[in-house]
């Protein structure tokens, strides 16, 4: 059984719908995330040279392993608009066994992928 500290959850934003569903989709078929949520928009304030900003956004919630984290975040990038996007990951630090085995399993390679 997969311990709960391999296992991840990944925060991306991202400028709107179209982008979130189109990383979502790519991830999970890729298996590099188990699952995406995609929460409505949202506010975002942030720096940005030398200037604060402010932007609606679209909140991508991804579940993966630590292993897969690397090649996740290089999909995420590939397919991101931002020069620098939020890209963060936070370990589970609790979860159901069944949950956790559940992202294991579907974010491993397929055999031969």
């Amino acid at each position: 059984m997969i311990g709960v500290a391999e296992c991840l959850e990944v925060h991306v934003t991202v400028p709107d719908r179209d982008v979130a569903e189109r990383i979502a989709a790519v991830v999970v078929a890729e298996r590099l995330a188990a699952a995406a949520q995609l929460v409505a928009p949202i506010t975002s304030v942030y720096w940005w040279r030398g200037e604060i900003n402010r932007a609606d956004e679209w909140l991508l919630f991804m579940k993966t392993t630590g292993e897969r984290f690397d090649e996740l975040a290089a999909a995420i990038r590939r397919l991101h608009p931002y020069e620098v996007p939020q890209i963060i990951a936070v370990p589970l630090v609790a979860g159901t066994a069944d949950y956790l085995e559940w992202i294991t399993q579907e974010t491993t390679p397929e055999p031969g992928a």
